[in-house]
């Protein structure tokens, strides 16, 4: 398992994808190291326990940040907190 923080929702100028996240990846800083990541699980806890599952989609940019794409979305306290990459 590999350990990720949260770092901000998917956007553009006007609009925020809720169930897209870019995450950054511990010891993580290129492409390349990144792209190995996409398709594997990611797996975020929630404070009360829930868990909630989502997938690795694309890099995002060239300093080894990830996509992942969560099914029911995440909540907004989400962001700067960690994650959990199978």
């Amino acid at each position: 398992m590999t350990e990720g923080k949260i770092i901000q929702f998917r956007r553009g100028r006007h609009t925020i994808v809720e169930r897209h996240f870019l995450i950054q990846i511990d010891g993580i800083t290129d492409k390349k190291a990144a792209e190995k990541f996409v398709g594997k699980e990611v797996t975020w806890t929630s404070p009360a326990g829930k868990k909630i599952k989502g997938k690795v989609s694309a890099t995002h940019g060239s300093n080894g940040v990830i996509r992942a794409i969560f099914e029911p979305g995440l909540p907004g306290q989400a962001v700067t907190t960690n994650v959990e990459i199978k």
